[in-house]
């Protein structure tokens, strides 16, 4: 059996990150939190709602290094709380354990959002992490409707193992929802709302779906379900 890496492994490894972006503060990525957020290039999913469709392909390399990222944090230090690595789905890379390892170390609380899209990505990750904002799209058999990957369950049966480690490791989480009304009704959305308090989520909340970012198609689609369809969130 393997030891765990030497600094200079963690380091070549949280420098590997592809990065698509760096917000240098946020107030909204983190409820209660300052924090910087850096998205990370590449989903395996199509939602779709999705708004950040220009970070989707796994094959375009980053925009932004992570020097860049620990540079910022160590400039203001004492004004923000931590970072949010997100996406993107942040649990593609590999980099991310040792990005959230040093981020940690250096002081900082870190953030994690994710669709759940890699559980077996968590158990390395999860003792680095502060807080997870986790979206669970739908109840299981209408995963496919709005990730369009997978098989009927393959999707689901991801995400709601990703919800069951967050859970059991007892990192603090917000599970959302973005409601979208061309697939989920009312009807689908309450039987997830009671699925996820029976798993034991305590923090659901429901986000209104927007066009901003999305493909025309979807924002044609939207645009033609009728106004008291639409989730307030």
């Amino acid at each position: 059996m393997q030891g765990a890496p030497g600094p200079d492994s963690w380091e070549q490894r949280a420098a590997s990150l592809q990065i698509a972006g760096l917000t240098p503060l946020s107030t909204v990525d983190w409820p209660g939190k300052l924090v910087a957020t850096a998205f990370l290039q590449g989903c395996p999913w199509r939602c779709t709602y999705c708004h950040n469709s220009a970070i989707l392909d796994v094959r375009l390399p980053g925009v932004v290094a992570w020097s860049t990222v620990t540079d910022l944090l160590r400039r203001r230090r004492g004004l923000l709380d931590g970072l949010v690595l997100s996406g993107g789905e942040p649990t593609r890379q590999a980099g991310v354990v040792a990005a959230a390892r040093e981020v940690k170390e250096a002081g900082f609380l870190v953030g994690l959002h994710t669709a759940g899209a890699y559980p077996a990505r968590l158990p390395d990750l999860l003792p680095y992490v502060d807080w997870v904002g986790l979206d669970i799209k739908a109840p299981a058999h209408l995963y496919r409707a709005i990730t369009r990957a997978g098989g009927d369950t393959t999707t689901a049966d991801k995400a709601f193992e990703s919800l069951r480690l967050v859970l059991d490791s007892a990192v603090d989480v917000q599970v959302r929802t973005t409601v979208d009304p061309t697939v989920l009704t009312d009807a689908d959305v309450a039987d997830l709302g009671a699925a996820l308090a029976d798993l034991g989520v305590r923090d659901h909340v429901l986000q209104q779906v927007r066009p901003d970012g999305a493909t025309d198609e979807y924002a044609q689609a939207l645009a033609r379900v009728p106004r008291e369809r639409l989730h307030r969130g």
